[in-house]
């Protein structure tokens, strides 16, 4: 299990949601941060879910 970070963001630069979660994979955590996101209606704004070394998983610009 790995822990990844989901980030989303007001274009005025306000941070909106902050949270991590644990994910068996990449995929997995890209499926889990689109659900969030969805969840939360926060899919069409600025977002990114990157894993704990930093690498990109999912962005939404």
């Amino acid at each position: 299990m790995g822990r990844y970070f989901l980030t989303v963001f007001e274009k005025s630069g306000e941070k909106l949601l902050d949270e991590s979660f644990e994910a068996a994979s990449e995929q997995e955590a890209k499926e889990i941060g689109a659900q969030k996101l969805e969840e939360k209606d926060y899919a069409k704004k600025t977002n990114r879910c990157v894993n704990d070394a930093g690498k990109l998983i999912l962005f939404e610009r």
